[in-house]
């Protein structure tokens, strides 16, 4: 044994050396959904245009595991609410929501959607959370297609970690999810 070996080594470790691999299938489960998120095709305004410029070569979202859009809610687990959202709206977002599969998680993409933007009249929405609740605010007007990929990676982070869907935080302190 060398000076600078360990000479207590974990199970974990000597299983490493010998290529084996462990984990917990809680860990596996977290990997799994932050590697094949599918985002519902959902753009609202010109915030739309920087979701669909996040798919091209430079920015490349498949290595993400992320280049299928959804045209049916049913088979996209993540909605990136990019726009302004109108009060006839947001019924229908609040109904593609509720036709998500579980787990399911929401990004809300630029000012508009966020806080209603420049938009502060009776017409629109003062922030999606008012309809859907938000997994990650994304800033901006528009936001870069780089910071919309800055959001997507925070929420990666927070399936990694553990951290549940917000309308399961609301659930169990008992608001509307």
């Amino acid at each position: 044994m060398g000076l600078n070996e360990d000479p207590v080594k974990s199970v974990e470790q000597a299983a490493a050396e010998r290529g084996i691999l462990t984990t917990t299938v809680e860990k596996m489960t977290h990997w799994a959904q932050k590697s094949s998120l599918w985002p519902a095709t959902f753009g609202l305004a010109c915030c739309a245009i920087e979701m669909i410029n996040v798919t091209n070569s430079r920015f490349d979202l498949a290595r993400f595991g992320m280049e299928v859009f959804r045209a049916s809610p049913r088979q996209a687990d993540l909605m990136i609410v990019a726009g302004r959202v109108s009060q006839k709206m947001a019924p229908v977002v609040r109904t593609v929501w509720e036709q998500m599969p579980e787990p399911k998680w929401v990004i809300s993409m630029g000012a508009c959607a966020s806080s209603g933007g420049v938009f502060d009249n009776y017409a629109i929405v003062q922030g999606v959370d008012h309809v859907v609740p938000v997994d990650v605010y994304v800033p901006g007007c528009p936001p870069t297609p780089d910071a919309l990929l800055f959001g997507i990676l925070k929420l990666q982070e927070k399936i990694t970690q553990g951290i549940p869907p917000k309308y399961r935080e609301l659930a169990a302190a008992g608001g509307r999810a």
